[in-house]
């Protein structure tokens, strides 16, 4: 019988909780620094990690508000960051397990709603915001960081081929302009936006997923069979590594 996509979600990322907690690419970064600064000075503030894997945002939080609810689909990845919260002596973390889509938090429960790398997962991306938008308190800020897909369809198409064929949770990095449309629908207005790259190496992002032999092979495939605009945009490396393009969006709730 086939899963859903939630099923699948869960399926493919509990196993690799500790590997998310270790992860050097999830641990630090510029992006992760911009959260921190954002949330100094609110020592009164509840905020929601949502989707929030191994933890990291809510590690960074912590030591600066009041409260942080890490929610996540994944049982495993709640019970990694409780596990490194408590090693960490940071005591206002809290666990909830919900899907983005349907938050278990009543209107206006936080004043700050943080997410980072797991909107490219969620079956329905609107619904997700709308949900982040509903739990977030009148004034409230919200920050979001991405992959995010070039706005070149030749581009595009195969970023979203290469995420699939590495793991089938994947649902779609949306573009910078897709991004800034949705929140606005959901009801955020955008205040600043913060484009990165993040080198990704090629062993240690399929690693992390325990991509299976085959499909690795697929997208080292394509990637040589790639146009010279595609190698370009990407940086792809003789081992596969590439450049990945990241947005950090912060926005205020309207």
């Amino acid at each position: 019988m086939y899963q859903s996509h939630h099923g699948v979600v869960a399926e493919n990322y509990g196993p690799r909780a500790d590997a998310y907690v270790s992860s050097a690419v999830h641990a630090g970064g510029a992006d992760l620094d911009q959260i921190e600064q954002a949330l100094r000075g609110r020592s009164d503030a509840r905020v929601l990690d949502l989707g929030c894997g191994g933890g990291h945002v809510s590690y960074r939080a912590a030591p600066h508000v009041a409260e942080v609810v890490a929610a996540d689909l994944t049982p495993e990845m709640l019970e990694a960051v409780t596990r490194t919260a408590a090693e960490r002596g940071l005591t206002n973390i809290a666990t909830r397990q919900a899907p983005a889509e349907r938050l278990p938090f009543e209107d206006g429960r936080f004043d700050v709603v943080l997410c980072r790398f797991t909107a490219h997962h969620w079956r329905d991306f609107e619904a997700g915001l709308r949900e982040a938008r509903r739990v977030l308190a009148p004034g409230g800020t919200a920050i979001f960081i991405d992959c995010i897909a070039p706005a070149a369809a030749v581009l595009d198409t195969h970023l979203q081929v290469v995420e699939v064929l590495r793991d089938p949770s994947h649902v779609r990095n949306y573009t910078a302009a897709e991004w800034i449309a949705a929140l606005a629908r959901a009801g955020f207005a955008v205040r600043s936006l913060t484009p990165r790259r993040l080198r990704m190496e090629f062993p240690v992002w399929t690693a992390r997923t325990r991509t299976p032999d085959l499909h690795a092979q697929a997208i080292r495939s394509l990637q040589r069979s790639a146009s010279a605009e595609v190698r370009s945009h990407f940086d792809i490396t003789e081992d596969g590594s590439f450049l990945l393009d990241t947005l950090t969006l912060e926005a205020d709730a309207v």
